[in-house]
């Protein structure tokens, strides 16, 4: 990680975005001793209440045994096994056997679903999430994470798409909420246009965040961009200004 960097982008948050909570990154590894390693079962089986610790400063290593449940090892790349039925699962369930969650309505809609949605495999056995102040010079982000309200979340997708002529420069896929903070901006640091990626609209994810808390995810490679064009966007501007004023204390807690 470059230090200057990491620094600067702390600098300039403070400076627009006032207090705001900062992001948390992940990366992949085969190195060990990078964060503490996740046991199994000794954090929330759902991967999003397990990064509520990590929002407070908690670093965290997670390999397949870590992971406690079939979507998140799936979402984080570690296996591409489904749940059984999940075509019902995820649809309208099968009386007096499996209660569906009703997202799709028909189970066939969600066979075509899973034919859309890209493949993704982790490129090594360890994810690692760290806070982006906990960084430190050996580690390597690949995607940054923010959990934010929506004034934040306005300056950050007006930032991703400053020097884009794209109007969909975020886009906001289905899927669950792990798939939206991991899977898909992953694959988006290997686009010839990166992304950002809006989430955490998963009705089963929600229980884990705040009400008014949605995700902003990014790849690295687009997120120094980002940084680099702070100070010659709109963020210099009085309009933003008005909007800054009411971003106050971030909570960890929230």
């Amino acid at each position: 990680m470059d230090i200057e960097l990491k620094q600067k982008f702390i600098e300039l948050w403070k400076k627009y975005f006032n207090n705001a909570e900062l992001p948390i990154t992940f990366y992949y590894t085969d190195e060990e001793g990078h964060a503490e390693l996740v046991k199994p079962g000794s954090v929330s089986r759902c991967v999003i209440g397990a990064v509520s610790n990590i929002r407070k400063g908690k670093s965290f290593a997670f390999n397949i045994e870590s992971v406690g449940c079939f979507g998140g090892k799936r979402y984080l790349g570690f296996s591409e096994n489904i749940r059984p039925n999940f075509e019902f699962f995820l649809s309208c369930g099968i009386p007096g056997e499996l209660e569906g969650e009703r997202y799709k309505k028909t189970p066939e809609l969600v066979i075509e679903l899973m034919e859309k949605i890209p493949k993704f495999k982790a490129p090594a056995q360890y994810i690692v999430f760290k806070r982006w102040d906990m960084l430190e010079e050996s580690d390597n982000p690949e995607v940054v994470i923010f959990f934010a309200r929506p004034d934040v979340l306005s300056g950050l997708f007006t930032l991703a798409g400053f020097d884009m002529a794209e109007p969909n420069g975020v886009f906001s896929p289905f899927g669950a909420g792990c798939a939206t903070i991991v899977q898909y901006p992953y694959i988006e640091k290997d686009s010839d246009n990166p992304r950002g990626v809006l989430g955490m609209f998963d009705v089963s994810a929600r229980p884990f965040v705040p009400e008014d808390m949605l995700t902003f995810s990014v790849p690295m490679n687009k997120f120094v961009t980002m940084i680099e064009n702070m100070e010659e966007s709109f963020l210099i501007t009085g309009s933003w200004k008005m909007v800054q004023k009411r971003i106050g204390k971030n909570s960890y807690n929230s």
